[in-house]
C-alpha cells in the first residue's frame, strides 16, 4: 500500500489520509509521512474471542471513530469480506475492486464504484493502478514507498547481512544445507550475519542454523521499527518469502528472496535496490541459484 498513498499525496492536492489497518501493522502505516490517522482493527486477535465483551467494546470504539470522521472518500484496497464491515460504517463514496479483479467477488455489492484491475499482475502495481482509478490520475514513475526516514545508515564497523530463515509455515522453510552455502558466500565477503527471528522456536531454529559460526547472532525480538533500522543498514538481506523480506526491499536494501509455497507472479520484491525473487509454489530454488544472485547483488553495488 505504501507506493499508492505516496501516489495520492502527490497526485491529490490537500488530501487527509486516514487509513484503517491491523494492529499488528500499525507502525508501518504511521512511517508514511502523508497517513493523518491510523486506525487499528484486530480482527486476528478478534476472531479467537469474537463475542467476548472487550472484542465487541473494541470492535464499538473502532466503528465509533470511523463514523466520526466525515470522508469523501472510501477506498477498500483488500476486497476482502473481514473488512466490509469497516467500509460500510464509514461515510463518502465507497470505492473498491469490481467482480473480476476482487479476491473475494462478494465485496463488489458494497461498493458504489467498481474498478476492473487485472489479477494477476504485482500487488504493488495493483494497489497503485486501484487507487489511480479511484481519485482519477495518472501515476507514473518508480513505486516510492515513503520510507526516507530510514535513509541507509550503518555506522557500525562491522558490515552485516541480514537472513530471514523462518516462515510461518514449514512448507516455506529452506533446506539448511542450502542456507550454509549461503552463509559460507556471504562471509566469504566479510559480512557478518544478523538472523531474525519472531518468536523462541524461530530463535532456536537460527540458533541451530549458525551453530559454530563466528560472527553471527540472533536478533532479539524487536519492534517492526527496530528491524526496519536494522535492515535498512544492512550490505543485503537474504530471507524467505515474508512481510520482512518485502520490506527490506521497500527500503532499498539488496535484496533476495526465496519461494517455495507462494508464487512471485503476485508477490514479488520491489524496491529501488538490487532484488531477486526465486522460485515458486512448489519449485524451491536450489542453493546455486541463490548464490548467482548473491553474486550480482555484490556486482552491482560494491559493499560500502
Amino acid at each position: 500500500m505504501l507506493p499508492a498513498i505516496t501516489d495520492i499525496a502527490t497526485h491529490v492536492p490537500g488530501v487527509t489520509i486516514d487509513w484503517v489497518v491491523e494492529e499488528a501493522l500499525t507502525e508501518i502505516a504511521r512511517w508514511h509521512p502523508a497517513v493523518n490517522q491510523v486506525i487499528p482493527v484486530a480482527h486476528r486477535r478478534w476472531r479467537k474471542s469474537w463475542w467476548s465483551d472487550q472484542s465487541r467494546s473494541q470492535r464499538a470504539e473502532v466503528l465509533e471513530t470511523i463514523r466520526r470522521n466525515r470522508y469523501d472518500l472510501v477506498l477498500d484496497m483488500q476486497a476482502l469480506l473481514k473488512s466490509i464491515w469497516l467500509v460500510r460504517a464509514a461515510s463518502g463514496v465507497k470505492h473498491g475492486l469490481d467482480w473480476r479483479s476482487a479476491r473475494e467477488p462478494l465485496c463488489t455489492f458494497f461498493y458504489d464504484v467498481r474498478h476492473r484491475v487485472e489479477f494477476w499482475q504485482p500487488a504493488v502495481l495493483r494497489q497503485r493502478l486501484l487507487a489511480a482509478a479511484a481519485f482519477d490520475y495518472q501515476w507514473q514513475g518508480d513505486p516510492d514507498f515513503g520510507l526516507q526516514r530510514f535513509g541507509q545508515h550503518n555506522q557500525v564497523q562491522q558490515p552485516y547481512a541480514v537472513i530471514m530463515p523462518s516462515a510461518s509455515r514449514d512448507d516455506k522453510l529452506w533446506p539448511a544445507q542450502a542456507w550454509q552455502l549461503v552463509f559460507d558466500r556471504l562471509q566469504m565477503a566479510g559480512l557478518e550475519l544478523v538472523l531474525l527471528a519472531g518468536n523462541e522456536h524461530e530463535a532456536a531454529r537460527a540458533q541451530e542454523l549458525i551453530q559454530n559460526r563466528e560472527q553471527t547472532r540472533v536478533q532479539p525480538r524487536s519492534s517492526l521499527t527496530e528491524l526496519a533500522q536494522l535492515m535498512a543498514g544492512a550490505r543485503i538481506m537474504v530471507g524467505l518469502d515474508s512481510g520482512l523480506t518485502h520490506l527490506s526491499a521497500a527500503l532499498g536494501v539488496d535484496t533476495i528472496g526465496i519461494y517455495k509455497a507462494s508464487t512471485p507472479v503476485r508477490t514479488p520484491l520491489v524496491g529501488a535496490g538490487y532484488t531477486a525473487s526465486l522460485g515458486d509454489r512448489g519449485k524451491e530454488p536450489d542453493a546455486q541459484t541463490v548464490l548467482a544472485a548473491v553474486q550480482d547483488a555484490f556486482t552491482q553495488r560494491s559493499p560500502s
